[in-house]
């Protein structure tokens, strides 16, 4: 190992202590793996909201094959038995685009995590808080909302989303399938949270996964979600996912401030050239660098302020790779 490549992993064992593992992906080909913390290649970490990325490509699947005919497609359409709550007028204009791209308004000012996590359907919980008085169009990043999703790939499939995951996605690209990882009630929900060696997909009593948090993975497959994309939805001579999916998801349809947003990825145009990332909680990332033909996977232990991972990236990853 060179001095650069030694230099750069003392960096981390010092400054980024919860950094489990990097993978760096050039050209498709492997540039750098690299564990930390005592973790290992087949250890899996909760990846936090980088979850919402990869279930944006579970929606691009399912409109691809036809379950879903368009993110216009209004939300209620998918729960046809659902009651309208009395003010809840809002909700009947919500669409899928709304939740992908964090225009969906919200009953709430503070997301009521453990209050919807020791229900017995988070979607139907996530419903009831959807709508209110702030109307649509304002970005209103929400985890809880997410859970709407997941309903709304259930009904349109009739397939459970682990199993069309494990179909449609995984099995494709050689992840090992997570099992359930049933939830009841704020102790179990902050039990995975702190979970050093996290496994499975978190789901509610009624086995429906989340769709904002809680997928374990490892680094690698991380990287191969990653390398799908900078692929243009291709694998092994198999359109997975529409290139045209990938382009939509991955351009500005909102913004949080200065950080642009698509469906469930954020972009990081790097100079203007075109970088994108699904990052979560605790510095865990998928970047793509589709200039440099490069995938970035960081997979984290979840700690409060974790440093900036796009920085990390800019400044010490990518320099490795330059002449």
């Amino acid at each position: 190992m060179n001095k650069r490549m030694t230099d750069f992993e003392s960096l981390i064992k010092k400054d980024y202590g919860n950094i489990a593992g990097i993978v760096v992906l050039h050209g498709g080909e492997k540039g750098y793996e690299g564990y930390f913390d005592g973790y290992t290649a087949d250890d899996t970490i909760h990846i936090a909201s980088v979850t919402k990325s990869i279930f944006s490509a579970l929606i691009g699947i399912a409109i691809d094959k036809g379950y879903i005919k368009s993110i216009e497609q209004r939300v209620l359409e998918f729960f046809p038995d659902y009651l309208v709550k009395r003010g809840g007028k809002t909700i009947q204009n919500v669409t899928i685009k709304n939740l992908l791209t964090m225009t969906a308004p919200y009953k709430y000012k503070w997301e009521p995590y453990t209050k919807v996590y020791s229900s017995d359907s988070w979607t139907q919980a996530a419903l009831d808080l959807l709508g209110g008085k702030s109307g649509m169009g304002g970005f209103n990043y929400s985890t809880i909302g997410m859970q709407i999703l997941s309903g709304i790939l259930t009904n349109a499939t009739g397939q459970s989303v682990l199993d069309f995951a494990t179909k449609n996605l995984f099995e494709p690209l050689e992840i090992k399938a997570p099992n359930h990882a049933v939830i009841h009630c704020k102790e179990e929900y902050f039990a995975f949270l702190k979970d050093r060696y996290v496994r499975g997909w978190v789901a509610d009593p009624k086995g429906t996964n989340s769709a904002g948090w809680g997928l374990a993975l490892t680094p690698r497959d991380m990287a191969k979600i990653g390398q799908l994309y900078l692929n243009g939805g291709w694998w092994n001579g198999k359109a997975l996912l529409s290139s045209q999916w990938i382009e939509d998801s991955t351009k500005e349809s909102n913004r949080w401030g200065e950080l642009p947003y698509g469906y469930l990825w954020w972009i990081v145009n790097r100079n203007e050239l075109g970088c994108y990332a699904a990052l979560g909680d605790g510095g865990n990332t998928i970047f793509v660098d589709p200039e440099k033909k490069m995938v970035i996977a960081i997979a984290s232990r979840f700690m409060p302020r974790a440093k900036n991972r796009i920085e990390l990236i800019e400044k010490h990853i990518l320099p490795l790779f330059e002449d």
